[in-house]
């Protein structure tokens, strides 16, 4: 299944948990911003990333019940 969502992050400490949360979910999971697109379970890939903007997840997953997990962090 794939689906995008547009996400922000406030703080470092949403990017932590957000980190932990999609570090064992079996996809592909990609953060977006403009024309840059990085692997969503790189953390330091994350930073590279223009943070004061909302980001694009582009996610493609069999595991559906995760997207309550990142709805946390939808905007």
């Amino acid at each position: 299944m794939r689906k995008t969502m547009n996400i922000r992050f406030d703080s470092y400490d949403m990017i932590a948990r957000f980190s932990k949360d999609i570090a064992n979910v079996k996809g592909e999971f990609d953060l977006v911003s403009g024309k840059k697109k990085v692997d969503a379970k790189s953390f330091l890939g994350i930073f590279s990333l223009d943070l004061s903007k909302p980001l694009v997840l582009d996610a493609v997953t069999d595991e559906v019940e995760i997207f309550d997990k990142f709805s946390a962090y939808q905007i």
